[in-house]
């Protein structure tokens, strides 16, 4: 039986940044097991331990060493080995020498009735300490960090300066040496609770060394706040809002949490929520607590990560710095409130929305015009209109005020506030505050036509326009999100099905047009529909809705995206309830294209049509005429039906016509007939798209 230990590494440093050290703890764990898998040496589960100080991996039995081999590798023939005096040729040489062995060690085998010479190597095990220490090594330089530090005499980096290396295999310290830095057997403990070094007997006794030394991993550390996250709600009958991005930070931030509450003045609950919510979840790490109504309490959490018994000082230091913070915001917001909203217009001619597209004050211009039209294009009434106008005029304003500036992420929220101090309707200052929703997938969608208008404007605003100066989106690039735009107008318009997304990119081209950009309208369009369809076709695979039944569908050039999603479900379902029928009409809708001849026309000679090509043409004619109305009514289930029923004639037309007939007139009357019975198919899918995805 293979003798086993246990393998630790521990790198310490100063404090790491929390996204990277998330980055480097999966990148750990990978560079060992990718490591000890090539060396051949065994091994169990692979595990890393992290906090701010340290990156540890942990590996259970690991063998002592690798496993001895034999190995027997067949080289060239003999006849081609060595020369007529017996000398190894120079294929011998190579040979040997890529088996690393000596040419006079080759030997001589006859196999399949043929000699060939054959180098036998044996590989001796090799003990674990001499594989895991260098590994060790590699692995410390191979960690890859966003930016990472030198420090001292030497060249290594690391993403803080390495303060320790703790590495054992068993009971035994492992040579490491790194950045002046060499190995040892002690970790280091919290740096309050339980400074200095502490010794680790053995890798399985790591983690409770380390919860003696007051440091807890990720998970424990985790679990520890969410419990006093917990108790907190419990005791207040409060909701503590805990985002995951700041929660994970301040997980990061810590090796002993304290789950603590601190309270700020009632005065700041005046202030619009968001602003005080942004302070102290981004600037401070804190989280803030929502009574039962879910209105904002005085009540917040604090995650502390010193000695508990000093908890009433951590929090009134804490107080302190939240109470400078929301004074700060709401001295803006009050400043901001001396003047309307309409008064900051004027400044927006200095803020730069992309160099050749102009100023923020031309983009609201455009949006102006643009989001009575969406309005319009969804059916919407006059008032609406006129709100939509008003609400797009306004939206940007707030760019400029005090609140934005220092909260940017609160950019038409705030606007939306203001907007109703001015006084302004409902539907006009609740367009301002949501139209930069969604903001990201997921997102809640602007609440309303004018909301959802204004929105649309913004975000069609800034794809056309990038597509007008050949500014698209690459693989790599995307500054201006014109995908997550592109993906918000589809939802947004996905509400709006009498909405002519086409219709609107030509609006919003003409916007610029009269703005004094030069490009070519059509072109452009006609790109940017391309665009959105790329969109569509991505979101509907991701819904879960077949390659080949998107793929039909895309090509039918539908870009609006009630409709692009009604006829792929509508399609999926029949195929799913009838696949034979619509393998059959895949197939022969792409025999009849390949045989077809568009320069002919569907005109169709019916003076000596037989049975079979009359019977084809009426269900063309019957057809058309259904699959016309259908769709004109948005019955996709009735336009495929009646595709359906021209399975029948269509089979029959195959099976008793030659199409390639050898008179002229009779070929092309009956290729034409093809051309009657594609175009058909022509304004629903094209199925020759469902015959090749299948």
């Amino acid at each position: 039986m293979t003798q086993t230990k246990d393998f630790l590494l521990e790198i310490g440093s100063e404090e790491l940044p929390s996204a990277p050290l998330d980055r480097a703890a999966a990148q750990l764990a990978r560079l060992v097991e990718a490591g000890l898998d090539d060396a051949g040496l065994a091994h169990g589960g692979v595990r890393v331990v992290s906090t701010p100080r340290r990156l540890a991996v942990l590996v259970a039995d690991v063998a002592c060493a690798t496993e001895a081999a034999h190995s027997v590798m067949r080289g060239p023939a003999a006849a081609i080995a060595f020369d007529a005096d017996g000398n190894p040729t120079k294929a011998a040489v190579g040979f040997a020498r890529g088996k690393g062995v000596d040419p006079a060690d080759l030997v001589v085998r006859e196999d399949g009735g043929k000699d060939y010479v054959f180098a036998e190597v044996d590989e001796p095990a090799v003990p674990a300490e001499q594989i895991l220490a260098p590994l060790c090594e590699r692995v410390i330089a191979g960690l890859d960090w966003p930016r990472s530090q030198r420090w001292g005499s030497t060249h290594e980096r690391y993403g803080r300066p390495v303060r320790w290396i703790c590495a054992l295999f068993g009971d035994e310290v492992l040579d490491v040496s790194y950045a002046d830095v060499t190995s040892g057997r002690t970790t280091r403990g919290h740096r309050v609770l339980a400074p200095g070094e502490h010794v680790v007997p053995e890798p399985s006794a790591y983690e409770a060394v380390l919860e003696d030394a007051r440091v807890l991993g990720h998970e424990e550390r985790a679990a520890r706040i969410r419990e006093g996250i917990a108790a907190v709600e419990s005791e207040l009958g409060v909701t503590v809002d805990t985002p995951a991005r700041v929660f994970n930070e301040v997980v990061n931030l810590c090796e002993w949490p304290t789950v603590l509450v601190g309270r700020f003045d009632e005065e700041f609950l005046s202030v619009p929520h968001e602003i005080i919510c942004e302070s102290m979840l981004s600037h401070q790490r804190y989280f803030p607590t929502y009574d039962g109504d879910g209105n904002l309490t005085r009540a917040f959490i604090v995650v502390g990560n010193g000695d508990p018994a000093c908890s009433e000082t951590v929090v009134d230091g804490n107080e302190r710095v939240v109470r400078a913070r929301l004074d700060d915001a709401k001295f803006f917001f009050e400043e901001d409130l001396k003047h309307p909203l309409e008064d900051y217009l004027p400044r927006l001619e200095t803020v730069t929305f992309q160099e050749r597209l102009g100023t923020m004050g031309q983009k609201a211009a455009r949006m102006e015009a643009l989001a009575p039209a969406v309005v319009s294009e969804a059916g919407g009434t006059e008032e609406q209109r006129d709100h939509a106008r008003r609400a797009a005029y306004l939206a940007k304003a707030d760019l400029v005020t005090q609140a934005v500036v220092e909260f940017t992420s609160q950019q038409g929220v705030m606007g939306g506030y203001y907007a109703q101090a001015a006084g302004e309707p409902d539907e006009v200052f609740r367009a301002v505050a949501q139209h930069y929703r969604p903001r990201f997938a997921g997102d809640e969608l602007p609440e309303g036509l004018v909301a959802r208008a204004v929105a649309v404007a913004d975000k069609l605003d800034t794809i056309c326009g990038m597509f007008a100066i050949d500014e698209p989106p690459t693989g790599s690039s995307d500054p201006f999100a014109q995908r997550r735009s592109a993906i918000g107008v589809i939802h947004m318009l996905e509400d709006m099905p009498q909405a002519s997304l086409s219709d609107l990119i030509d609006a919003s081209l003409d916007a610029y047009a009269d703005q004094g950009l030069s490009f070519d309208h059509g072109a452009v369009a006609q790109r940017v529909r391309e665009f959105f369809l790329g969109r569509l076709a991505t979101m509907a695979k991701d819904e879960g809705i077949g390659p080949d039944t998107v793929a039909a569908v895309s090509a039918a050039s539908v870009i609006d995206p009630a409709e692009f999603f009604q006829r792929a479900r509508a399609l999926e379902r029949a195929q799913v309830e009838d696949p034979e029928l619509f393998e059959a009409l895949a197939g022969a809708y792409a025999r009849a294209a390949n045989l077809a001849d568009a320069d002919l026309g569907c005109d169709v000679d019916e003076s000596g049509l037989g049975d079979a090509e009359r019977r084809l043409l009426d269900a063309c004619v019957s057809g058309q005429a259904a699959v016309s109305a259908a769709l004109a009514s948005g019955d996709y289930e009735g336009a495929l039906a009646a595709l359906g029923a021209l399975r029948g004639p269509i089979d029959g037309f195959f099976d008793e016509v030659m199409v390639m007939d050898d008179d002229p007139a009779v070929r092309e009357n009956r290729l034409r007939l093809l051309n009657r019975f594609a175009a058909v198919f022509s304004g629903v899918a094209d199925f020759g798209a469902l015959g090749r995805g299948r």
